[in-house]
């Protein structure tokens, strides 16, 4: 019973600061965040998964 509520509660730490850090770096302008160069990129840089180019 103890055991499940640290596993649950270590699971809504890790996705509630995987949000954080999303929305974080989407209010200061990256524009894709996985990206290296995020800061100084357009969308369809190299290095971006969501290039269809």
């Amino acid at each position: 019973m103890l055991a499940d509520i640290i596993v649950i509660a270590v699971i809504v730490l890790i996705i509630g600061g995987a949000s954080a850090y999303i929305v974080k770096a989407k209010k200061s302008g990256k524009k894709c965040i996985g990206c290296p160069d995020s800061c100084s990129c357009g969308e369809h840089c190299k290095g971006c998964s969501n290039n269809k180019n």
